[in-house]
């Protein structure tokens, strides 16, 4: 692994805390505090900052870059979790279990800058600032609800209804009910996310298109003609 460890660059880390919900409530002093306990990891597209079954007591913040969070199953069948961008972090759980080990793996899919804070840092901060609880708990409950649902539809909803439910879960409520949004991801890892295939996935776009439902655009761009048609569909 090409993986090398920048020494201590407040600069920087100050920039990377405050990309993070859970401490860009906080004083920029305090802020300040946080960033000089950081430490800043880089990673070559394809590089691991972890795998399933490793022991870590560190919280990962994305500075730059992007990394994917995947499970393998027992037959080594993918599901993606969850994509990771600047000011998205992981490795929250293991903050609260020390003998915990991973579950999943982190990948990065492009050269990518992570501002790791270890777990005893971060224990600290907790009892220091209760407010960054609060927010770490929020966080936490959005991340297991959004894993019970995707649980859920993968077992129980065609593949239609996934892909149309994830299109309609990316649009914000201020963009009406024609609205244009842009992908998270790409085809293949919203393919893994659902639970599908990529040949699958690009089969059902093609459908909604075809049913004049969505019109694909460039730069993974999606126009919804009708929210409320294409909801309709899939059910």
């Amino acid at each position: 692994m090409t993986q090398y460890t920048q020494p201590h660059a407040t600069g920087d880390h100050s920039a990377c805390i405050r990309l993070v919900p859970i401490f860009n409530h906080l004083e920029e002093s305090s802020m300040d505090r946080i960033a000089r306990k950081a430490h800043t990891n880089h990673y070559q597209k394809g590089e691991f900052l972890f795998r399933s079954q490793e022991k870590d007591d560190a919280l990962y913040i994305v500075n730059r870059g992007k990394v994917r969070i995947y499970r393998l199953s027992d037959s080594g069948k993918e599901q993606l979790v969850r994509i990771l961008n600047p000011g998205d972090f992981t490795g929250e759980w293991t903050l609260f279990n020390p003998d915990a080990v991973h579950e999943e793996y982190a990948e990065a899919t492009r050269d990518t800058s992570v501002c790791m804070i270890q777990q005893q840092d971060v224990q600290e901060f907790l009892k220091e600032y209760p407010a960054i609880s609060l927010k770490l708990l929020g966080e936490m409950s959005q991340r297991l609800e959004s894993s019970e649902r995707q649980t859920a539809q993968v077992a129980v909803e065609s593949v239609i209804t996934r892909l149309v439910l994830f299109l309609a879960e990316n649009v914000e409520p201020e963009m009406g009910n024609s609205p244009t949004i842009t992908l998270p991801m790409a085809k293949k890892d919203i393919a893994s996310y659902l639970g599908t295939t990529p040949e699958t996935i690009s089969r059902k776009f093609v459908e909604l298109e075809d049913e004049g439902l969505i019109q694909q655009l460039s730069g993974k761009r999606i126009k919804i003609q009708d929210l409320d048609d294409l909801l309709l569909y899939s059910e």
